[in-house]
């Protein structure tokens, strides 16, 4: 039985309005009611059962939309046919921009044209209330999800989201309707942390439902991340073409973000958050392809923090610890986003400049980095200066992959050390000589103290106003089974960077005590043997336990050994120095502030120092003749060292001008070639023996003239350990 249309008619003649209603009614399955005024029409429509309304020759050119919103607000949904005059044509337009249907001009209105309108904006208007009954009930469907729910159209905008995908998103439906996609929903790889694939995009391209990885991880509008798991799928309409995608979103939970975390871990910094050494090669080969497809140029920056070992120990890890947060915060803020600033460990940073069009487009990098690191940190209560130290290499001049950019930076950073630090040292590729070298001198020192290829040479001090011997100075010298002799100035600075220069100075102050020791118990006079004390060495927490015991052990007395610090070393931190320099008096040690003059003593500090003797550094001895300026600084430490009652010691004497001008002013030793150069141990027996006094004391000895006649090192005969010549070298 065929579906009965209810109709009403608004028309103000009775005529016009009866001869619609037979038409009508002889036309189909119409029920057609008939008012005469808008407020008729109102009220009928208010009672509900109405399934359109036509409007004929209603309209008034002032009143249309007041009209018009009338008859919406009484029934909503119910759609509005206007009929009129072909001269009133324009009026029918307006009255559809108003909200109006349809219209039809009575010359078409027939009973039959009319009837077909009005049947169809019925039909129309009942599809159109289906369709919204189906979307509401999709959308209550899936509003009711646990998942979110987004779709786009093929042009890559934004079409619907439910209620979930917009707590996932933080965009709210209005807003995100018809915006880029995007702007909306944003995925990254959770390992990689590289943006990912939108999966609708990835099922409009290839028409099918796709599944993206388990590593998904959707950035919220306020950059709040969350892991998911995504599905999208193809949407075609009703002749079977593709008009868009959805993808619903399944939030994994905890679970997904503790592996997030475990990925983040794996590959930043756990003190500063900052990429690792691993995020930093996948980093820096992603630059260097970009670098060889577009002929760019990258720069890599290796730094290291000036001091910083002695922040630590003074200051303490916590302190040290925000300093290098402090530095991984100055080191980002100076360079650009598409930057990476990396810690590597300990005190190690370094900073990748990626797409660089200029050889010099770095400039401005590493200035700013300078300068940021320059400023001193306030920590606390601390105020904490370490600069940095920069070494630079460059692609593709320095180096074609990650490793050799980062090993040419490292080695330059060496460089800028080695130069005054606090400044930035551009990679040379005789660089690569030097530090083969040292990383062969370092790979072969435990060796060697393990195989004992390590040797202590003596060379004497004299007394300058009688050349009595007043006591020896150990010097270590290295013998290489291959490479022969190896000069202290080449290994003692390599081992004092890799630590080793503790087991070697443990090593060379106990050959010198048991020496020292074996002296005596050939019945020679006691002779005061000098060792060197690197700072690394003094700051150890084991060095006066180790001092005590090797004492303890090769049973010397206390005051046949001297040990030798130097002024830097001691100024480091004056206060505990002050303390371990009072232990080892307290042992019955003697005391000598090594290269004195190179530092920057504070005079109340040396007053506090318990120290025997002050060495003036063989570089103003040397200078003496020919600089009035380094003459003028010997004269007076041994000034000073007599106001302070400590004895004063020239290293270094190589001429009789040197000597005369120390004898003139007073100085009270002297050690040097001009003497004796370094010797082996059965040698110094020798000349103990024959030009050192028996006690002590201040008895007559051989003069200076004397000494003349002591064994050169050149002719020395061949000792009992077979050591070559070359050793005996200073």
């Amino acid at each position: 039985m065929p579906h009965t249309h209810h109709l009403l008619i608004v028309d103000r003649d009775p005529v016009d309005a009866q001869a619609v209603l037979t038409s009508l009614r002889r036309l189909g399955p119409f029920h057609v009611e008939w008012v005469t005024t808008l407020n008729a029409a109102v009220v009928r429509l208010g009672n509900g059962g109405i399934g359109a309304v036509a409007l004929n020759h209603f309209l008034s050119e002032t009143q249309t939309k007041d009209e018009l919103d009338a008859l919406s607000a009484a029934a909503p949904h119910v759609p509005i046919l206007v009929i009129c005059a072909v001269r009133e044509e324009a009026l029918a337009i307006r009255a559809v921009g108003f909200g109006a249907h349809d219209y039809l001009l009575d010359d078409r209105a027939d009973a039959s044209l009319l009837a077909r309108a009005l049947g169809n904006i019925v039909v129309q208007r009942a599809l159109e209330q289906a369709l919204f009954v189906e979307r509401e009930r999709a959308s209550v469907a899936l509003d009711a999800i646990g998942d979110g729910v987004l779709g786009m159209d093929t042009s890559g905008h934004v079409t619907y989201l439910n209620v979930v995908a917009e707590a996932m998103t933080g965009w709210c439906r209005e807003d995100a309707q018809g915006r880029p996609i995007a702007d909306v929903f944003t995925v990254i790889d959770g390992i990689t942390r590289e943006a990912a694939k939108n999966p609708m995009e990835v099922a409009i391209e290839h028409d099918r439902t796709v599944r993206a990885a388990g590593n998904c991880i959707l950035v919220r509008r306020d950059g709040f991340e969350s892991a998911v798991e995504t599905s999208a799928a193809p949407i075609h309409n009703q002749l079977a073409q593709l008009v868009g995608a959805v993808v619903v979103l399944h939030d994994t939970g905890a679970p997904k973000a503790v592996l997030q975390q475990i990925a983040h871990l794996a590959q930043h910094d756990f003190l500063t958050s900052l990429p690792n050494r691993m995020l930093l090669n996948d980093r820096l080969a992603q630059a260097i392809a970009r670098a060889r497809r577009h002929s760019s140029r990258i720069c890599v920056l290796f730094l290291d923090v000036d001091r910083f070992k002695h922040v630590n120990d003074s200051l303490g890890h916590m302190v040290g610890d925000r300093v290098l947060q402090v530095v991984g915060e100055r080191l980002t803020a100076c360079v650009r986003s598409s930057d990476t600033v990396s810690r590597l460990g300990g005190d190690e940073f370094v900073v990748v400049l990626p797409d660089l069009e200029h050889a010099d487009d770095h400039t401005i990098a590493v200035t700013r980095i300078l300068s940021a690191l320059s400023t001193p940190y306030v920590i606390g209560n601390h105020v904490v200066h370490a600069p940095a130290s920069i070494g630079a290499s460059r692609y593709p001049e320095d180096g074609l992959d990650a490793d050799t950019l980062i090993k040419h930076a490292d080695i330059a950073m060496y460089a800028a050390k080695d130069g005054g630090r606090g400044r930035c040292q551009f990679f040379t590729h005789d660089m690569n000589l030097r530090a083969a070298e040292h990383e062969f001198i370092e790979g072969s020192l435990r060796p060697a103290l393990e195989r004992g290829e390590f040797a202590l040479q003596y060379q004497p001090k004299v007394r300058l106003d009688n050349g009595a011997i007043t006591g020896v100075e150990a010097l270590i010298r290295w013998w290489h089974p291959e490479r022969g002799p190896i000069a202290p100035s080449q290994f003692v600075p390599v081992a004092e960077e890799c630590g080793l220069i503790l087991p070697i100075g443990n090593w060379v102050l106990r050959q010198a005590c048991l020496q020292a020791r074996a002296w005596a118990d050939a019945g020679l006079a006691p002779v005061s043997v000098a060792v060197n004390v690197s700072a690394l060495e003094f700051k150890s927490k084991e060095f006066l336990d180790g001092v005590r015991m090797i004492i303890e052990e090769t049973r010397v007395e206390p005051n046949w050994i001297e040990l030798e610090l130097t002024e830097t070393a001691l100024m480091q931190d004056a206060h505990a120095a002050a303390g371990t320099l009072r232990a080892l008096k307290d042992i019955g040690i003697q005391l000598a502030v090594d290269d004195f003059g190179t530092g920057y003593s504070s005079l109340s500090y040396l007053q506090k120092f318990p120290v025997d003797a002050l060495k003036v550094d063989r570089t103003f001895v040397h200078e003496i003749s020919g600089h009035p300026h380094d003459s003028t600084i010997v004269s007076a430490v041994i000034a000073l060292g007599k106001t302070m009652k400590k004895r004063v010691i020239a290293e270094g004497v190589e001429s009789k001008a040197q000597l005369d001008f120390l004898i003139t002013h007073g100085c009270h030793e002297g050690q040097g070639f001009y003497f004796h150069r370094p010797m082996v141990s059965e040698h110094v027996a020798m000349l103990i023996d024959s030009r050192m006094p028996r006690s002590r004391t201040d008895q007559p000895s051989a003069g200076l003239d004397a000494l003349d006649g002591a064994l050169p090192a050149h002719v020395l005969p061949a000792t009992r350990t077979k050591r070559p010549a070359a050793l005996i070298q200073n």
